[in-house]
């Protein structure tokens, strides 16, 4: 077993006073890439918006721990200066701050300062030197969105990658792109990755050992990626209960 980067344990969230998540428990060691599947509205997104602490998701029982520290009651700019990166489902358009401009901000550059060679490399790699002097996803389609979007997460060196459907709405070129990106920096520094995704696209880039199915309150949990993709495919989420009560207690 390895040391953990993140700990997630008895999490009880709500949102405007409605409450949203009951009782989750995750474990994720450094270097690990775990992959969280689950259906529509089961609330996947708001388990990683309440691990990057968005002030809306209120935790009201249980904590979350990155890399030894209690970062519970922090906020999300003290989770981001520890290593916590979130890559959003729906990147927003930004007008007036265009993309050169945030990568500056994301490495602590001036403004009238150039970009290193290093984030130029990774510009190229990911075809995005014709946006950098763009309004933010301003015009841009799914696959440049989520382009943008992992290009500014990895500029920012982060150890903990919280990807919410890197996968979804992207062309195969872009996924191509992402995934093997998103690989590439994993094995090279030793951050980890939460993955949300509906089909596992994406998984074909990134090497994930571990998975699970979140559905509402518990999360019900299988060996592997592959494992779930099958079962889902073949009996629903239902299969995954079953797994769930078959599981030894000492898993």
């Amino acid at each position: 077993m390895g040391e953990n980067i993140l700990e997630v344990e008895g999490l009880h969230v709500e949102v405007d006073g409605k409450r949203i998540i009951e009782g989750v428990d995750i474990r994720l060691e450094k270097g690990e890439s775990y992959v969280l599947f689950g259906p529509n509205g089961s609330g996947k997104t708001s388990l990683v918006n309440a691990i990057m602490g968005l002030p809306e998701y209120v935790v009201k029982k249980g904590f979350i721990a990155f890399d030894g520290v209690d970062v519970t009651s922090k906020s999300i700019d003290e989770r981001s200066k520890l290593g916590m990166k979130l890559a959003f489902q729906l990147p927003p358009e930004i007008t007036g701050v265009k993309l050169r401009d945030m990568l500056k901000v994301c490495v602590g550059l001036k403004h009238k300062d150039d970009l290193p060679d290093e984030i130029y490399g990774l510009v190229e790699k990911l075809k995005l030197t014709e946006f950098l002097d763009r309004d933010i996803n301003l015009g841009f389609s799914g696959g440049e969105r989520k382009r943008a979007e992992v290009l500014q997460m990895l500029v920012m060196k982060p150890k903990l990658m919280l990807l919410d459907e890197p996968d979804s709405g992207v062309d195969v070129e872009s996924l191509k792109l992402i995934g093997t990106l998103i690989q590439e920096y994993i094995e090279s520094s030793g951050a980890s990755a939460l993955i949300i995704t509906h089909q596992g696209q994406v998984l074909e880039y990134i090497k994930a050992r571990r998975s699970c199915v979140f559905m509402k309150k518990i999360v019900y949990c299988l060996s592997t990626p592959q494992e779930i993709i099958s079962s889902i495919q073949l009996h629903g989420y239902s299969a995954c209960l079953d797994c769930d009560r078959r599981k030894p207690k000492n898993e």
